[in-house]
């Protein structure tokens, strides 16, 4: 890292301000704009006032999630069944609600969390007006307005510098920079950037959305959704049995008239009804609702357990993409680093008494920079010297210097203290600056002027004693080395990209282990990045750590990952970030970052704490690994609802369950004990293939179930009647598919098997208890009824078991290859 002069000495008590007081007359420097000026700036609209609306309105959100295929089917189902009469029956509705409720109360937070982005978060500024100093709301300032900016605030539109006095800003918001960017006449300061020394007088170049901020805010603002395989699996189900559920279920409504005699004798009689209901409960049965229903249960709960860990999730699909993540992109200030530089080290060069206390004098400046504050923190327990006389920092001289009664010392960047020079105490000095530069750290060096303070306008003199070297540093966070040695042995890959000097981020990935203990990391300058996306995807493969990255260069690092078939995860906390956290597949703001940065996030770690990362990836493969293993239990029965209701058109059969007999089949054998299944931790690594898995085992087992069914059903209605046939195949669709959620619950451990057993209870149940029993159309079987609903069970447990065991293997090896 080079130590330039510009990282030299902190700034020892910069002048007061212009127009110091927060209203007043400006005795010097430009008059600033008319009150008249200001009034025409004001109606051509050039104004700092931005929207602060996001493109997805409340209607939007409305229309999204009430307004779909699912919703729209299951809708129609509960007005048929209610144009019935027969209430019981459509309670499978209350799903519709409770989805579309929790969709909308989700978006509706990442609208309003959208809508209050604003990178600018100072409350006011100083601008010169009419020669007096004012102050305005920061959407008040207007273009050629005169801004007056010191020590502590934030720049509120992009300006040109007039007059400056020690100025350096803090542009790692924006740039990604860690080291202040002193400011000459003529420079621009951007929107966004923080004064941390001197002051200035600057005109305003641009307002509004034309300014640097909050042109990148335009693009974070832009709304978009996270991308879920889990919702887009489930998606494709729902598009199949969209084509086949209008044609199957006209074709189910004439089937079930049909058998009651024909149209005209349905009405007539009322038996319509009968049709009506059966039919719906053919449709409902096939469309997988709980699993959506669960999809969004589950997402809501990991979000609240990681809220405990205080990390907020504002898109609930994001907590699945935790699970995927193979690429992590870490921004190093505020991720890896905590964004504060501190002194790491402090060397003696020679033995200078009372050296130590001087530069404890030099650091006790409350008005300092960054460096003079990191000093003072270091030297918390060193007692300042009495300043009898002082030189303050200029940024032309690049350094600083006073008298004790110990004597005179000088502060600055060491090639400047000893430049020319090439003694021995000077050649020593210079070698120790250029070791510690080569480990990222910036150096600054206290020198004893034995001929007293020297002149301001005269070259330092030769005989300066270099006394302490300073070594100071980004202070790394104390948990970042072990939490990126978890995504290693995770297989989850870390790149880190800054828009620092490439060697220091180099040097700090190298102290954080990044590739493992011991293993040195090499750093690339991100302005040799090519163009050309191919170029830049082989390049972005083959190097982890990124210096001197542009916040669109971000950006184009996250495509080119992804170009790959990288799942890319991209942490950060300055609005340099934010486009890059947007387009990654999730983004990830420390708590203590920029607004536009934590809007624009998925994930937000409000506490700012590294460490809290692997938890998050925890919860993120317990949803993807439990989901997997629940969507098996939905889709078997979208199968087997889809076979029996085939089979009834083609046979002209009643129905064999009415929609009540589904509700309680798939409550005892889906819905509880998916919930239930949902909940356990589960490391299990995510694989790509989701969709394939739950399908190998869903479809055939739904196959076996429906087979055994439309065995039973038909066996049992020309003996015992259709209402003691129908009862007997709810309780074989319930016995045969606890059988599949013991498969799903494996390895079987005390609570799962308690939990199986209370739903096998609760089936008996239904069947002893006369009102329950009444209220779900069910029968006490006959022990006719007794030995084949016994017999049927059995040659399905060991049908799904065979599936289990033998097929789903076959068919996934078959599938690889």
């Amino acid at each position: 890292m080079s130590t330039s002069a510009d990282d030299g000495a902190p700034a020892t008590g910069p002048d007061r301000p212009p127009g110091a007081a927060s209203s007043g007359t400006v005795t010097a420097g430009p008059r600033g704009l008319s009150a008249q000026e200001v009034a025409a700036r004001v109606e051509a609209g050039q104004t700092n006032r931005t929207s602060q609306a996001t493109s997805r309105s409340l209607s939007a959100i409305l229309r999204s999630n009430v307004f779909t295929l699912f919703n729209l089917i299951l809708a129609i189902a509960v007005t048929l069944v209610l144009l019935t009469g027969r209430w019981p029956d459509a309670v499978f509705g209350f799903v519709v609600v409770i989805n579309a409720g929790i969709g909308i109360v989700t978006e509706y937070r990442a609208k309003r969390t959208l809508d209050r982005l604003s990178i600018l978060t100072a409350p006011s500024a100083r601008v010169v007006r009419d020669g007096t100093e004012q102050e305005v709301a920061l959407d008040g300032v207007v273009l050629d307005d005169v801004l007056l900016v010191s020590i502590g605030d934030q720049v509120p539109a992009d300006a040109q510098v007039l007059e400056v006095t020690g100025l350096e800003v803090d542009e790692s918001m924006l740039t990604g920079e860690s080291r202040p960017v002193h400011k000459a006449v003529g420079d621009e300061v951007l929107s966004g950037s923080s004064v941390v020394a001197g002051h200035a007088v600057c005109r305003v170049a641009r307002v509004g959305e034309a300014g640097y901020a909050q042109r990148i805010t335009a693009e974070a603002k832009k709304f978009s959704v996270v991308r879920s395989e889990l919702r887009e699996g489930v998606d494709k189900i729902l598009r199949v049995v969209s084509i086949g559920i209008v044609p199957i279920s006209l074709l189910l409504f004439w089937s079930q008239l049909y058998y009651t005699g024909g149209v005209r004798e349905s009405i007539a009689d009322g038996t319509w009804r009968d049709g009506v209901v059966a039919a719906v409960a053919g449709v409902v049965g096939m469309i997988p609702e709980g699993l959506v229903l669960l999809t969004s249960l589950n997402f809501a709960i990991a979000a609240m357990l990681l809220a405990r860990q205080k990390v907020l999730v504002q898109e609930l699909p994001a907590v699945e993409i935790l699970a995927r993540v193979d690429v992590l992109c870490l921004d190093k200030t505020g991720t890896i680093t905590d964004g504060h530089v501190a002194l790491t080290e402090l060397r003696a060069l020679e033995q200078v008494e009372g050296a130590r206390e001087a530069l404890a004098a030099v650091a006790a400046d409350p008005e300092g920079n960054a460096t003079s504050q990191a000093l003072a923190e270091g030297l918390a327990d060193v007692e300042a010297a009495a300043v009898r006389e002082s030189v303050p920092f200029s940024s032309a001289r690049k350094w600083s210097a006073l008298r004790t009664d110990a004597g005179a010392f000088v502060l600055g960047a060491p090639e400047i203290l000893l430049a020319g020079r090439a003694d021995a105490p000077a050649t020593t000095a210079l070698a120790e600056v250029r070791e510690a530069a080569d480990t990222g750290a910036r150096v600054v060096l206290l020198a004893h002027a034995p001929t007293g303070l020297p002149p301001t306008e005269a070259p330092l003199p030769e005989d300066l004693v270099p006394a302490l070297l300073a070594v100071l540093g980004e202070r790394i966070r104390p948990d970042a080395a072990q939490t990126l040695e978890y995504f290693r042995r995770q297989g989850v890959r870390a790149k880190v990209i800054s828009g620092d000097n490439p060697d220091t981020v180099a040097a700090i990935a190298t102290k954080v282990a990044l590739h493992g203990e011991g293993e040195r990391v090499e750093g690339f300058d991100a302005r040799r990045l090519p163009d050309d996306p191919a170029e830049l995807a082989e390049v972005v493969d083959a190097h982890d750590v990124y210096g001197r990255v542009t916040p669109e260069q971000k950006r184009a690092i996250v495509h080119a990952l992804q170009s790959r078939g990288h799942v890319v995860g991209m942490t950060g906390d300055g609005v340099n970030d934010a486009l890059a956290l947007k387009d990654a597949d999730l983004g990830i703001a420390m708590g203590n970052g920029a607004p536009a940065t934590k809007a624009v996030a998925r994930v937000v770690l409000v506490d700012g704490r590294f460490a809290t990362l692997p938890g998050v990836l925890g919860q993120g493969r317990r949803v993807m690994a439990n989901m997997e293993r629940v969507a098996s239990l939905f889709l078997a029965k979208t199968t087997y609802a889809a076979i029996l209701a085939v089979a009834v058109v083609l046979l002209v059969w009643p129905y064999p369950f009415l929609p009540r007999h589904m509700t309680i089949a798939g409550s005892l054998t889906i819905g509880i004990p998916a919930f239930f299944l949902a909940l356990p931790p589960n490391n299990r690594r995510y694989l790509a293939g989701f969709l394939r898995r739950v399908l190998s085992f869903a479809v055939p087992a739904g196959v076996v179930i429906g087979a055994v069914i439309l065995l039973v059903y038909g066996y049992l209605r020309p003996l015992v009647g259709t209402g003691d046939a129908r009862s007997a195949s709810t309780l074989v669709l319930i016995g045969v598919s606890l059988w599949v959620v013991g498969i799903q619950a494996r390895p079987l451990n005390g609570w799962k098997l308690l939990l199986i057993a209370a739903l096998a209870a609760c089936a008996a149940l239904a069947v002893a208890v006369p009102w329950v029993r009444d209220f779900f159309a069910l029968q006490v079987p006959t022990a006719q009824e007794a030995v084949v609903i016994t017999v049927a069970v059995l040659v399905g447990w060991v049908a799904i078991e065979a599936v289990y065991r033998f097929f789903v293997p076959w068919i996934l090896r078959w599938h690889r290859a």
